[in-house]
């Protein structure tokens, strides 16, 4: 029943295929021929058959060449746009509303050896980003099913391979674009709305035979030099089209879920796998609890005498999971450290679960840029109270007696080794001369949000913490410590937690495997409402993983659960890191030590934060399970 509920439940909410987003913008209505503006972006990644680099660099690199307005300005960003590598500024593209152009020319420059050298790295591995009206310029693809939709961005040109030649391939440069903008006309208030900006780039020598003159009606293409200098016309055309999509509704062709189907059925097979689970824990954990536990309290009602004939009955059943009541809630080792790691995995749960709530409701749409990327950072700010709280309240019912180091160092160790390894992987996009290095004043904005917010949160919540006192225990625990007997191999930490990853992993794999897709494709990944349901079951999945492994480690009498529950649950970022990798041999193709060291870096971080998240929820779990269970047994 419990599994078609679940199943049910999955399939009407995922029932939607195209993504659904709230506005985050008032629509801007133009008149015809007033002027639009082009904003440029940084030259990021392309996912496509050849190389595939990770590190953006801005559009008016000087090693780029491309064509630099005479008073070049940026245009102000949100905290998480500049965080996560976005970089505009103006252009000289002139576009008039409903003024078609042809073989505009926006400048003609001269090839420099170090760009010549240079600009045969991008192509085939990175694509230019334009926004027009906050539209991203984009190309127009099909799916195998011949469903059309946008996919921003476009490349910087294209790498031919000459078969009468035993040279490497040629790199053909895309120098003119073809730019079609779609509008909407409202003629009764005499104005149109901008609902689509697709653009095709086209590599022409168009400076061939016309001397300075560029002819965009020349067929050749425009190979790049080996060396030396070489001159360049960048041209661009401009086509109005119009379009019966309204304003509202311009993002769904960016935002079209590709493979619902696919979504579907996985959610349908997580949903599979989570209902297994709670029926497993079912009759394996409450049927058979349920009947020790009352034999357990009906032994321990009557005198051990020989009187009664009971004692040795008592004897052999004192055994498992019963005779640990005294050890069950024994300190263990750091557990300082683990008390820190559990109320820091709390805050992030916590940061994760807001920002996927707004997002699927559609508030954190891209029309308003890094909406998604500044309410993370907030969130995260804003409850360090939850990191103080947790850490403290776990760290007195562990019989801490250094309750102010455990709120400082919540407050201060996590953040700061965060802090350090962005501040790592950001000194490889310096030395790249990247755009996707954080500037000076967006980390110094991040350190005084941490030092300024975070830190005074934390250390209230702590306080917090400790005026609420010790989470309760239901058992006391001995003062000697009982022996634990060998164990098997599969209950030893290391393939407990690998074991315990496997079925959290594979209820997300699908999400997982799209939003790789989505960020090394430079597409839009807006599937949120499937995102969440995804995590729930994950969550849900690796707290019932956990407790069936912690209740298997007390079947065998080992009371060492504390860290053994929280690995289990952070089994999964194991194989999160193992397919990062796995992608990282079959997908993609990572020119340069820095990228290589970037990629593993920006891994490393993602699958860490994610199991301390799915780490804390199976420590949780286990607490929680065990004082379900050690507070219907009767212990004298």
């Amino acid at each position: 029943m419990l599994l078609s509920r679940l199943s049910w439940t999955g399939l009407l909410l995922a029932l939607p295929a195209r993504a659904f987003y709230l506005p985050g913008a008032s629509p801007h209505s133009y008149r015809d021929g007033e002027q639009v503006a082009l904003l440029v972006n940084a030259v990021g990644p392309r996912y496509g058959e050849g190389e595939t680099a990770i590190v953006p660099y801005d559009a008016y690199d000087e090693r780029i060449g491309f064509c630099r307005p005479a008073s070049p300005h940026s245009v102000p960003l949100s905290l998480g746009s500049a965080l996560f590598g976005e970089r505009l500024w103006n252009s000289d593209f002139d576009l008039r509303v409903r003024q078609n152009t042809t073989c505009q020319t926006l400048c003609t420059t001269t090839l420099t050896d170090r760009q010549l050298h240079f600009l045969p790295t991008l192509i085939g591995s990175h694509s230019h980003h334009w926004l027009v009206d906050g539209l991203p310029a984009a190309e127009m693809r099909r799916t195998a099913d011949g469903e059309l939709f946008y996919s921003p961005g476009f490349p910087v040109g294209r790498a031919v391979r000459d078969r009468s030649t035993k040279t490497g391939p040629r790199s053909e440069l895309n120098n003119h674009w073809n730019i079609i903008l779609e509008y909407h006309p409202r003629p009764k208030e005499g104005n149109n709305r901008i609902v689509g900006v697709v653009v095709w780039p086209q590599s022409i020598d168009s400076l061939r035979g016309r001397g300075s003159e560029p002819d965009c009606s020349v067929e050749a293409p425009l190979v790049l030099a080996t060396g030396g200098e070489q001159r360049v016309a960048y041209t661009y055309s401009v086509t109005w089209r119009e379009s019966a999509t309204p304003w509202a509704t311009r993002w769904d062709t960016y935002l079209r879920i590709l493979t619902p189907r696919i979504h579907v059925l996985a959610l349908f097979n997580s949903f599979v796998i989570c209902g297994f689970l709670c029926l497993l824990v079912g009759i394996v954990l409450l049927r058979v609890l349920s009947r020790d536990i009352k034999r357990y309290n009906a032994l321990a009602s009557y005198d051990l005498d020989l009187d009664h004939g009971a004692g040795d009955s008592a004897v052999d059943d004192d055994s498992g999971w019963k005779v640990l009541h005294g050890e069950v809630f024994r300190a263990p080792k750091y557990r300082m450290w683990l008390c820190i790691t559990v109320g820091t995995g709390a805050q992030m749960a916590a940061m994760c679960g807001v920002t996927l709530f707004f997002a699927t409701l559609g508030f954190l749409n891209p029309s308003n840029r890094g909406a998604l990327s500044t309410t993370m950072v907030v969130c995260w700010t804003l409850f360090g109270s939850i990191a103080g709280y947790t850490s403290s309240r776990l760290y007195l019912s562990m019989n801490g007696d250094a309750i102010r180091k455990n709120i400082i160092y919540t407050a201060l160790v996590f953040p700061a080794a965060l802090y350090a390894f962005l501040l790592f992987l950001d000194a490889f996009l310096i030395g790249l001369g990247s755009a996707g290095a954080v500037p000076v004043g967006t980390f110094l904005a991040i350190g005084a949000l941490w030092s300024g917010i975070n830190v005074p949160l934390t250390i209230v919540g702590g306080w917090m913490g400790v005026k609420k006192g010790p989470l309760n225990v239901p058992v006391r625990v001995n003062q000697i410590p009982r022996q634990v007997p060998p164990l098997p191999w599969w209950l030893k930490p290391v393939p407990s937690a690998l074991l315990a990853g496997v079925l959290p992993f594979g209820a997300g794999f699908i999400e997982i495997s799209q939003i790789a897709r989505a960020i090394f494709g430079s597409k839009l990944y807006y599937a949120f409402g499937f995102l969440c349901l995804a995590s729930a079951i994950v969550g849900v999945t690796a707290a019932l993983t956990t407790v069936l492994f912690a209740y298997f480690h007390l079947c065998a009498e080992d009371y060492r659960w504390h860290w053994r529950s929280f690995l289990a649950g952070a089994g999964s970022s194991f194989y999160i890191f193992a397919y990062g990798l796995l992608y990282w041999a079959s997908k993609l193709h990572l020119p340069g030590f820095a990228n290589k060291v970037l990629y593993l870096g920006y891994l490393a971080l993602v699958s860490g934060l994610s199991g301390i998240v799915t780490g804390t929820i199976g420590f949780a779990a286990t607490w929680g399970f065990l004082r379900v269970i050690y507070s219907r047994i009767r212990v004298d």
